[in-house]
């Protein structure tokens, strides 16, 4: 049987190895394009996967996925949201939990964007999932902001669960899924 092949472009290990998973679910064999994203700063998750798909779609000529993630808490009225890799990079996870000290409500939601770009179209597949803010730091697996997350439904930030666990709750899994589901069904 004839194994499709997906090409992402990351260099983030672990959202390869999480994707990766989900691949193999629906047959599909995921690899990885070693491309360096090209990331604008926008307003719009959509808008930022977008564009860097087509960009490097335009220079590669070959199917190709890249995804946009964004952490987007209430109480800062969504911030950082499109940012959140910046922020990552310079205000870490200590400078995020320091900005909600003394917040009591911590509702938070990480988005996912999935943007697939081949010479035939261009569709973008989303996915959400609720949660909170923790008070401090817990676990050591994800990246990102995992380990002050705990989606809803769950005690334990994303930092402490294995990819199995983290699929079933998984923003990027949820987009991901949707994109999977379309891909295997148009073939």
């Amino acid at each position: 049987m004839r194994k499709d092949v997906v090409r992402l472009v990351t260099s983030n290990a672990h959202k390869f190895e999480e994707m990766s998973q989900i691949a193999d679910e629906y047959g599909v064999k995921l690899e990885i394009l070693n491309a360096q994203k090209i990331e604008i700063q926008a307003d719009s998750l959509e808008e930022v996967a977008r564009y860097s798909a087509l960009l490097l779609f335009e220079m590669y000529r070959v199917p190709l996925v890249v995804d946009d993630s964004g952490l987007f808490i209430e109480e800062l009225k969504g911030f950082p949201g499109p940012y959140t890799n910046f922020v990552k990079k310079t205000l870490d996870i200590d400078g995020i939990l320091r900005l909600m000290t003394g917040v009591k409500q911590r509702r938070a939601y990480f988005e996912t964007v999935i943007c697939y770009v081949d010479e035939r179209e261009v569709r973008t597949f989303s996915g959400r999932v609720y949660g909170r803010i923790t008070e401090r730091p817990s676990g050591e697996k994800g990246f990102g902001f995992d380990p002050i997350f705990a989606p809803d439904g769950s005690d334990r930030t994303f930092a402490e669960m294995t990819v199995d666990e983290k699929n079933k709750y998984s923003h990027r899994a949820k987009a991901f899924r949707k994109f999977l589901e379309y891909y295997t069904g148009r073939q």
